[in-house]
């Protein structure tokens, strides 16, 4: 019972080493401008092609996406307020089942998910300037350089630029969107049937999965912000906060995007541009309205939007690393913070070179799909976590609980899980490779087990 409320104690407690610079705004920016990058802007040709170019399924889709993130931020929200701990994700999991299952998790996101999302933004980055090849790997690597040596100087100094970038990148959406909604003379059919006829029901269901997939490319990094708790004023509060307002809006923010670009564009056109490998939808529709201002407009609403999410996520994905780290099972240089910048500088620092590993051996598409079934698998776990440790510890003050309690938590589970099975069934090459990483992360967790049993009994 003693060890059980220190367990209590020490989990609650707010207590921190590092700096709490991150208001209410800041974790919302942060969300926002990992979320909101290049994705906005060309993902929503993925979306419409794999929905079998309905108008009506690609909303539902984005609708589908921002549904999903929502209910898994809620469980994320509950965990934060609760145990209000750097890290995050691997804290969580260390205490619901055992520090291993915390541990796969911290090293999917160090050797998969936080690398390949950085990599993929840079690649994202360079490519919408038209680079390719070894010029474009050389530039991405350049960018993951430029900000890992600006974020190793402090939280507050990535704050503060995630806070610019987040106001700077939202003026020239919401441009392209008005003029789309004021000057657009298309009337969308927004009906639920492909442009090529009628499917059977079953297929439909398939489409609206592997559609909505490409969807959560966009949402990715709802998850991040529990990783800085830490440096979160009133976590209690604010983190619960951050990501409601943040997923919410930008589900919103999505679909008037992309239905504004239904405005100006007819079907036909679009299904063309994407067939010819056109993706930049807002682009095409800002040239149109706007002429070469509004080229000029979108080509700078698209590089501050991703240099906002390369920023977030340079901030966010290390401190996972310093919590497995502190754990006892990962480089003991992870755990340290900098004596003066109060940061985690070898994650940093790791990230940036596995990064810029992926910029050369990966192409964008596949770095997506990598992302996105790596989330979804720890995800469920960290979702079931909720129930888990209500059960466990249910002395543990609970700020924040989750809207609709168990069967909201249940439903976000189900729902998790049918995406991993259709993502088995559209693209199995994906799975088995992010299936792979658990089984070396069990490796790398009892070899360093062992390395500390050996160093004990010295």
């Amino acid at each position: 019972m003693a060890g059980n409320q220190n367990l209590v104690s020490q989990l609650s407690s707010e207590k921190t080493e590092f700096k709490r610079e991150i208001t209410l705004f800041g974790g919302v920016s942060i969300l926002g401008g990992i979320m909101i990058g290049g994705g906005i802007f060309y993902l929503g040709s993925y979306v419409l092609q794999r929905a079998g170019f309905s108008l009506g399924l690609s909303l539902l889709c984005w609708f589908a996406g921002g549904v999903i993130s929502l209910l898994g931020g809620l469980c994320f929200a509950e965990l934060g307020a609760m145990i209000p701990k750097a890290g995050g994700v691997t804290v969580y999991l260390n205490t619901a089942y055992h520090p291993l299952v915390g541990f796969i998790s911290g090293f999917n996101s160090w050797l998969l998910t936080g690398p390949a999302s950085l990599a993929a933004g840079a690649v994202a980055l360079t490519a919408m300037f038209g680079l390719g090849g070894v010029a474009a790997q050389i530039a991405a690597s350049a960018i993951l350089i430029a900000f890992t040596a600006y974020n190793c100087f402090g939280i507050k100094r990535g704050s503060v630029l995630q806070n610019v970038t987040m106001v700077a990148k939202l003026i020239p959406i919401f441009i392209i969107m008005g003029s789309a909604f004021f000057m657009g003379d298309v009337s969308p059919d927004l009906s639920f049937t492909p442009m090529d006829g009628a499917v059977p029901f079953s297929k439909v269901l398939n489409m609206v999965g592997f559609a909505t997939l490409a969807t959560l490319w966009a949402y990715e990094g709802w998850t991040n912000l529990n990783a800085v708790t830490e440096e979160i004023r009133d976590p209690k509060r604010n983190l619960p906060l951050s990501l409601i307002i943040s997923i919410s809006g930008i589900a919103v923010l999505y679909m008037l995007f992309n239905y504004a670009i239904y405005r100006v564009l007819p079907l036909a056109e679009m299904r063309a541009m994407i067939e010819a490998k056109k993706l930049y939808l807002g682009t095409e529709v800002a040239l149109r309205l706007l002429g070469g201002a509004g080229g000029i407009l979108v080509t700078v609403g698209m590089v501050v939007s991703m240099l906002g999410s390369i920023n977030g996520m340079t901030i966010a994905f290390p401190r996972n690393y310093y919590a497995m780290a502190k754990e006892g099972h990962f480089f003991r240089s992870f755990a340290r913070l900098h004596p003066t910048y109060k940061v985690p500088t070898a994650p940093i620092l790791c990230q940036c070179v596995i990064s810029i590993a992926y910029i050369w051996v990966r192409s964008l598409d596949q770095l997506t799909n990598l992302v996105v079934f790596g989330s979804m698998l720890i995800n469920v776990l960290i979702i079931a976590a909720v129930l888990v440790l209500r059960k466990k510890l249910p002395d543990l003050e609970r700020p924040y609980k989750v809207w609709g309690g168990a069967f909201t938590v249940c439903l976000t589970l189900l729902i998790n899980f049918g995406m991993m099975v259709n993502t088995l069934i559209n693209d199995p090459v994906t799975c088995v490779t992010g299936l792979s990483i658990p089984c070396i992360a069990a490796c790398v967790y009892f070899y360093f087990g062992f390395r500390n049993k050996k160093e004990e009994q010295r």
